[in-house]
Protein backbone atom coordinates (compact mmCIF):
# COMPACT_ATOMS: atom_id res chain seq x y z
CA UNK A 1 0.00 0.00 0.00
CA UNK A 2 1.60 3.25 -1.09
CA UNK A 3 1.75 6.17 1.30
CA UNK A 4 -0.81 8.77 0.36
CA UNK A 5 -2.68 11.71 1.75
CA UNK A 6 -5.75 10.20 3.33
CA UNK A 7 -6.65 6.62 4.32
CA UNK A 8 -9.67 5.03 5.97
CA UNK A 9 -8.93 1.57 7.39
CA UNK A 10 -11.70 -0.32 9.14
CA UNK A 11 -13.04 -3.79 9.84
CA UNK A 12 -13.17 -6.67 12.31
CA UNK A 13 -9.81 -8.09 11.22
CA UNK A 14 -7.65 -5.80 13.33
CA UNK A 15 -4.53 -7.88 12.64
CA UNK A 16 -4.58 -7.15 8.91
CA UNK A 17 -5.56 -3.56 9.64
CA UNK A 18 -2.48 -3.12 11.86
CA UNK A 19 -0.29 -4.70 9.17
CA UNK A 20 -1.66 -2.23 6.61
CA UNK A 21 -0.91 0.62 9.00
CA UNK A 22 2.63 -0.68 9.45
CA UNK A 23 3.00 -0.80 5.66
CA UNK A 24 1.96 2.84 5.41
CA UNK A 25 4.55 3.77 8.06
CA UNK A 26 7.28 1.83 6.26
CA UNK A 27 6.50 3.75 3.08
CA UNK A 28 7.16 7.08 4.78
CA UNK A 29 10.91 6.65 5.25
CA UNK A 30 13.27 6.27 8.18
CA UNK A 31 11.59 4.43 11.08
CA UNK A 32 12.96 6.71 13.79
CA UNK A 33 11.90 9.90 12.00
CA UNK A 34 8.47 8.46 11.23
CA UNK A 35 8.01 7.66 14.93
CA UNK A 36 9.02 11.21 15.84
CA UNK A 37 6.49 12.62 13.39
CA UNK A 38 3.57 10.31 14.25
CA UNK A 39 0.61 11.46 16.32
CA UNK A 40 -2.10 9.03 17.48
CA UNK A 41 -5.39 10.55 18.63
CA UNK A 42 -8.34 8.94 20.39
CA UNK A 43 -11.56 10.28 18.88
CA UNK A 44 -13.39 10.52 22.21
CA UNK A 45 -10.79 13.00 23.46
CA UNK A 46 -10.27 14.96 20.23
CA UNK A 47 -12.11 17.93 18.75
CA UNK A 48 -12.23 18.80 15.05
CA UNK A 49 -10.13 21.88 15.76
CA UNK A 50 -7.42 19.81 17.49
CA UNK A 51 -7.23 17.36 14.60
CA UNK A 52 -7.07 20.10 11.98
CA UNK A 53 -4.30 21.86 13.93
CA UNK A 54 -2.34 18.61 14.23
CA UNK A 55 -2.66 17.93 10.50
CA UNK A 56 -1.41 21.44 9.74
CA UNK A 57 1.78 20.97 11.80
CA UNK A 58 4.95 20.86 9.71
CA UNK A 59 6.94 17.61 10.13
CA UNK A 60 10.26 17.79 12.00
CA UNK A 61 13.27 17.03 9.78
CA UNK A 62 11.20 14.65 7.66
CA UNK A 63 9.09 14.85 4.49
CA UNK A 64 5.90 13.48 6.09
CA UNK A 65 3.82 13.73 9.25
CA UNK A 66 1.55 10.78 10.07
CA UNK A 67 -1.68 11.46 11.96
CA UNK A 68 -3.74 8.47 13.10
CA UNK A 69 -7.24 8.88 14.54
CA UNK A 70 -8.80 5.85 16.21
CA UNK A 71 -12.57 5.36 16.41
CA UNK A 72 -13.79 8.60 14.81
CA UNK A 73 -16.13 7.01 12.28
CA UNK A 74 -17.51 4.69 14.93
CA UNK A 75 -18.80 7.66 16.92
CA UNK A 76 -21.53 8.05 14.30
CA UNK A 77 -22.32 4.36 13.92
CA UNK A 78 -25.89 3.34 14.74
CA UNK A 79 -25.33 0.36 17.01
CA UNK A 80 -28.06 -2.20 17.56
CA UNK A 81 -28.45 -1.50 21.27
CA UNK A 82 -28.04 2.27 21.05
CA UNK A 83 -31.12 4.22 20.11
CA UNK A 84 -29.43 7.42 19.04
CA UNK A 85 -25.94 7.96 17.66
CA UNK A 86 -24.62 11.55 17.68
CA UNK A 87 -25.80 13.56 14.69
CA UNK A 88 -23.00 14.34 12.26
CA UNK A 89 -24.32 17.79 11.37
CA UNK A 90 -24.26 18.84 15.04
CA UNK A 91 -20.81 17.46 15.81
CA UNK A 92 -18.53 19.81 13.90
CA UNK A 93 -16.82 16.90 12.13
CA UNK A 94 -18.29 17.80 8.75
CA UNK A 95 -15.58 20.47 8.59
CA UNK A 96 -13.01 17.68 8.20
CA UNK A 97 -14.17 17.08 4.62
CA UNK A 98 -13.17 20.57 3.54
CA UNK A 99 -9.94 20.45 5.51
CA UNK A 100 -8.78 17.22 3.84
CA UNK A 101 -8.92 19.00 0.49
CA UNK A 102 -6.62 21.74 1.84
CA UNK A 103 -4.38 19.54 3.98
CA UNK A 104 -0.60 20.00 3.44
CA UNK A 105 0.98 17.41 1.16
CA UNK A 106 3.36 16.60 4.01
CA UNK A 107 0.49 15.19 6.10
CA UNK A 108 -0.74 11.61 5.89
CA UNK A 109 -4.04 11.20 7.72
CA UNK A 110 -5.30 7.73 8.64
CA UNK A 111 -8.68 7.01 10.25
CA UNK A 112 -8.91 3.53 11.80
CA UNK A 113 -12.03 1.85 13.10
CA UNK A 114 -13.67 -1.49 13.76
CA UNK A 115 -16.66 -2.81 11.83
CA UNK A 116 -18.73 -0.07 10.14
CA UNK A 117 -21.95 -0.08 8.17
CA UNK A 118 -21.93 1.28 4.63
CA UNK A 119 -24.58 3.75 5.81
CA UNK A 120 -22.20 5.38 8.31
CA UNK A 121 -22.71 9.11 7.61
CA UNK A 122 -19.12 10.26 8.14
CA UNK A 123 -17.78 7.35 6.09
CA UNK A 124 -20.09 8.32 3.23
CA UNK A 125 -18.89 11.94 3.42
CA UNK A 126 -15.17 11.18 3.53
CA UNK A 127 -14.84 8.00 1.43
CA UNK A 128 -14.68 9.79 -1.97
CA UNK A 129 -11.54 11.63 -0.81
CA UNK A 130 -9.79 8.65 0.77
CA UNK A 131 -8.16 5.34 0.00
CA UNK A 132 -10.67 3.10 1.77
CA UNK A 133 -9.86 -0.45 2.85
CA UNK A 134 -12.19 -2.78 4.75
CA UNK A 135 -10.66 -5.75 6.59
CA UNK A 136 -13.16 -8.57 6.86
CA UNK A 137 -12.44 -11.54 9.14
CA UNK A 138 -11.40 -14.86 7.63
CA UNK A 139 -13.38 -17.90 8.70
CA UNK A 140 -12.75 -21.63 8.82
CA UNK A 141 -14.96 -23.24 6.12
CA UNK A 142 -17.51 -25.85 7.30
CA UNK A 143 -15.39 -28.65 5.80
CA UNK A 144 -12.22 -27.30 7.39
CA UNK A 145 -9.15 -25.66 5.86
CA UNK A 146 -8.32 -26.81 2.33
CA UNK A 147 -5.82 -25.67 -0.29
CA UNK A 148 -7.12 -22.59 -2.07
CA UNK A 149 -9.28 -21.32 0.80
CA UNK A 150 -8.78 -17.68 1.81
CA UNK A 151 -7.58 -18.62 5.28
CA UNK A 152 -5.23 -21.27 3.90
CA UNK A 153 -3.78 -18.74 1.46
CA UNK A 154 -3.25 -16.30 4.33
CA UNK A 155 -1.51 -18.96 6.44
CA UNK A 156 0.71 -19.93 3.50
CA UNK A 157 1.58 -16.27 2.88
CA UNK A 158 2.43 -15.81 6.56
CA UNK A 159 4.68 -18.86 6.51
CA UNK A 160 6.37 -17.60 3.32
CA UNK A 161 7.13 -14.26 5.02
CA UNK A 162 8.91 -16.18 7.78
CA UNK A 163 10.93 -18.20 5.26
CA UNK A 164 8.84 -21.36 5.31
CA UNK A 165 5.69 -23.02 4.01
CA UNK A 166 2.82 -25.03 5.48
CA UNK A 167 1.06 -28.12 4.15
CA UNK A 168 -2.75 -28.13 3.76
CA UNK A 169 -3.02 -30.86 6.41
CA UNK A 170 -0.93 -28.86 8.89
CA UNK A 171 -2.94 -25.71 8.18
CA UNK A 172 -6.17 -27.66 8.76
CA UNK A 173 -4.92 -28.99 12.11
CA UNK A 174 -3.55 -25.63 13.25
CA UNK A 175 -6.83 -23.86 12.52
CA UNK A 176 -8.77 -26.59 14.33
CA UNK A 177 -6.55 -26.20 17.38
CA UNK A 178 -6.58 -22.41 17.78
CA UNK A 179 -9.30 -21.05 15.47
CA UNK A 180 -9.16 -18.34 12.83
CA UNK A 181 -7.90 -15.40 14.91
CA UNK A 182 -4.98 -14.02 12.90
CA UNK A 183 -3.08 -12.77 15.97
CA UNK A 184 -2.94 -16.31 17.32
CA UNK A 185 -2.25 -17.91 13.96
CA UNK A 186 0.58 -15.52 13.10
CA UNK A 187 2.29 -16.13 16.44
CA UNK A 188 2.09 -19.92 16.07
CA UNK A 189 3.14 -19.93 12.40
CA UNK A 190 6.17 -17.74 13.17
CA UNK A 191 7.19 -20.16 15.92
CA UNK A 192 6.67 -23.19 13.66
CA UNK A 193 8.83 -21.61 10.93
CA UNK A 194 11.65 -21.09 13.42
CA UNK A 195 11.39 -24.74 14.41
CA UNK A 196 11.24 -26.18 10.88
CA UNK A 197 14.10 -24.01 9.53
CA UNK A 198 12.75 -23.56 6.01
CA UNK A 199 11.17 -26.95 5.38
CA UNK A 200 7.40 -27.34 5.00
CA UNK A 201 5.45 -27.34 8.27
CA UNK A 202 3.69 -30.70 8.64
CA UNK A 203 1.01 -32.06 10.98
CA UNK A 204 3.54 -33.56 13.40
CA UNK A 205 5.22 -30.18 13.83
CA UNK A 206 1.90 -28.63 14.78
CA UNK A 207 1.12 -31.45 17.22
CA UNK A 208 4.53 -31.05 18.83
CA UNK A 209 4.60 -27.27 19.26
CA UNK A 210 1.03 -25.97 19.35
CA UNK A 211 -0.04 -27.69 22.54
CA UNK A 212 -2.96 -26.75 24.74
CA UNK A 213 -0.33 -26.17 27.43
CA UNK A 214 -0.23 -22.52 26.36
CA UNK A 215 -3.93 -22.17 27.15
CA UNK A 216 -3.34 -23.80 30.54
CA UNK A 217 -0.50 -21.35 31.23
CA UNK A 218 -2.75 -18.38 30.41
CA UNK A 219 -5.38 -19.70 32.84
CA UNK A 220 -2.73 -20.16 35.53
CA UNK A 221 -1.42 -16.63 34.97
CA UNK A 222 -4.92 -15.16 35.30
CA UNK A 223 -5.43 -17.12 38.53
CA UNK A 224 -2.17 -15.66 39.84
CA UNK A 225 -3.22 -12.13 38.87
CA UNK A 226 -6.59 -12.42 40.60
CA UNK A 227 -4.97 -13.95 43.68
CA UNK A 228 -2.33 -11.16 43.89
CA UNK A 229 0.60 -13.56 43.31
CA UNK A 230 2.78 -11.11 41.41
CA UNK A 231 5.94 -13.24 41.21
CA UNK A 232 4.05 -16.26 39.89
CA UNK A 233 2.09 -14.19 37.35
CA UNK A 234 5.25 -12.49 36.06
CA UNK A 235 7.09 -15.83 35.80
CA UNK A 236 4.24 -17.32 33.76
CA UNK A 237 4.14 -14.23 31.53
CA UNK A 238 7.86 -14.48 30.80
CA UNK A 239 7.53 -18.22 30.12
CA UNK A 240 4.93 -17.49 27.45
CA UNK A 241 7.09 -14.71 25.95
CA UNK A 242 10.15 -16.98 25.92
CA UNK A 243 8.03 -19.56 24.12
CA UNK A 244 7.52 -17.14 21.24
CA UNK A 245 4.19 -15.54 22.18
CA UNK A 246 4.18 -11.88 21.12
CA UNK A 247 2.89 -9.24 23.59
CA UNK A 248 -0.15 -8.27 21.43
CA UNK A 249 -1.12 -11.94 21.25
CA UNK A 250 -0.75 -12.37 25.03
CA UNK A 251 -2.73 -9.22 25.76
CA UNK A 252 -5.44 -10.47 23.41
CA UNK A 253 -5.57 -13.85 25.18
CA UNK A 254 -5.70 -12.31 28.67
CA UNK A 255 -8.32 -9.74 27.66
CA UNK A 256 -10.41 -12.39 25.90
CA UNK A 257 -10.40 -14.60 28.99
CA UNK A 258 -11.43 -11.78 31.33
CA UNK A 259 -14.23 -10.87 28.93
CA UNK A 260 -15.42 -14.49 29.02
CA UNK A 261 -15.24 -14.57 32.82
CA UNK A 262 -17.33 -11.39 33.09
CA UNK A 263 -19.89 -12.81 30.67
CA UNK A 264 -19.96 -16.06 32.65
CA UNK A 265 -20.52 -14.06 35.85
CA UNK A 266 -23.59 -12.40 34.31
CA UNK A 267 -24.94 -15.78 33.16
CA UNK A 268 -24.37 -17.36 36.59
CA UNK A 269 -26.43 -14.57 38.14
CA UNK A 270 -29.21 -15.62 35.76
CA UNK A 271 -28.99 -19.18 37.16
CA UNK A 272 -27.74 -20.59 33.85
CA UNK A 273 -26.33 -24.11 33.79
CA UNK A 274 -22.76 -24.88 32.72
CA UNK A 275 -23.84 -26.29 29.35
CA UNK A 276 -25.86 -23.14 28.60
CA UNK A 277 -22.92 -20.94 29.59
CA UNK A 278 -20.58 -22.92 27.35
CA UNK A 279 -22.96 -22.57 24.42
CA UNK A 280 -23.42 -18.82 24.99
CA UNK A 281 -19.67 -18.20 25.25
CA UNK A 282 -18.75 -20.51 22.38
CA UNK A 283 -16.49 -22.66 24.60
CA UNK A 284 -16.15 -26.20 23.27
CA UNK A 285 -13.32 -27.23 25.61
CA UNK A 286 -14.65 -28.66 28.88
CA UNK A 287 -11.49 -27.56 30.70
CA UNK A 288 -11.81 -23.98 29.44
CA UNK A 289 -15.49 -23.87 30.40
CA UNK A 290 -14.98 -25.19 33.93
CA UNK A 291 -11.98 -22.91 34.49
CA UNK A 292 -13.92 -19.86 33.28
CA UNK A 293 -16.89 -20.66 35.54
CA UNK A 294 -14.56 -21.23 38.52
CA UNK A 295 -12.89 -17.85 37.98
CA UNK A 296 -16.28 -16.16 37.64
CA UNK A 297 -17.48 -17.66 40.93
CA UNK A 298 -14.30 -16.87 42.84
CA UNK A 299 -14.09 -13.12 42.19
CA UNK A 300 -16.36 -10.10 42.45
CA UNK A 301 -17.74 -8.35 39.39
CA UNK A 302 -16.08 -5.12 40.56
CA UNK A 303 -12.65 -6.78 40.63
CA UNK A 304 -13.14 -8.39 37.21
CA UNK A 305 -14.34 -5.17 35.58
CA UNK A 306 -11.48 -3.13 37.10
CA UNK A 307 -8.97 -5.57 35.64
CA UNK A 308 -10.72 -5.53 32.27
CA UNK A 309 -10.60 -1.72 32.09
CA UNK A 310 -6.87 -1.72 32.84
CA UNK A 311 -6.32 -4.31 30.10
CA UNK A 312 -8.04 -2.03 27.59
CA UNK A 313 -5.94 0.93 28.82
CA UNK A 314 -2.76 -1.10 28.31
CA UNK A 315 -3.87 -2.04 24.79
CA UNK A 316 -4.24 1.67 23.98
CA UNK A 317 -0.84 2.46 25.56
CA UNK A 318 0.89 -0.14 23.39
CA UNK A 319 -0.86 0.96 20.19
CA UNK A 320 -0.17 4.65 20.80
CA UNK A 321 3.51 4.08 21.60
CA UNK A 322 3.33 5.43 25.14
CA UNK A 323 6.34 3.31 26.06
CA UNK A 324 8.84 4.41 23.39
CA UNK A 325 11.00 1.61 22.01
CA UNK A 326 8.88 -1.01 23.78
CA UNK A 327 7.05 -3.65 21.74
CA UNK A 328 4.77 -4.45 24.66
CA UNK A 329 6.98 -6.42 27.06
CA UNK A 330 7.45 -3.52 29.50
CA UNK A 331 3.79 -2.53 29.30
CA UNK A 332 2.72 -6.09 30.19
CA UNK A 333 5.20 -6.31 33.08
CA UNK A 334 3.88 -3.05 34.53
CA UNK A 335 0.29 -4.19 34.00
CA UNK A 336 0.82 -7.48 35.87
CA UNK A 337 2.50 -5.65 38.75
CA UNK A 338 -0.32 -3.10 38.97
CA UNK A 339 -3.10 -5.68 38.80
CA UNK A 340 -1.53 -7.85 41.49
CA UNK A 341 -1.19 -4.83 43.80
CA UNK A 342 -4.89 -3.92 43.51
CA UNK A 343 -7.23 -4.75 46.41
CA UNK A 344 -9.81 -7.46 45.76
Amino acid sequence: MEAGLFYILFGEDDFSLREALTEIKEGLGDEAMVATNTTVLQSQNTTPEQLIATCATVPFLAPKRLVIVEGLLGLFEQRDKVKHAPKLKDSGWLSLKGHVERMPESTVLVLTDSKLKKSNPLLKELAPQATVKEFKPLFIPPKGIQKGDQLYNWMQSRANKSGGSISPAAAHLLANLIGSNLWLLSSEIDKLCLYTLGRTIEENDVRLLVAEAREFTVFAMIDAILEHRSAAATKLLHRLEDGGAAPPYLLFMITRQFRLVIQAKHLLRQQRRAAEIGHSLGLTSEYALQKTIAQAKAHSMERLENVYRKLLDTDISIKTGRFKGDKGELALDLLISELCAEPS
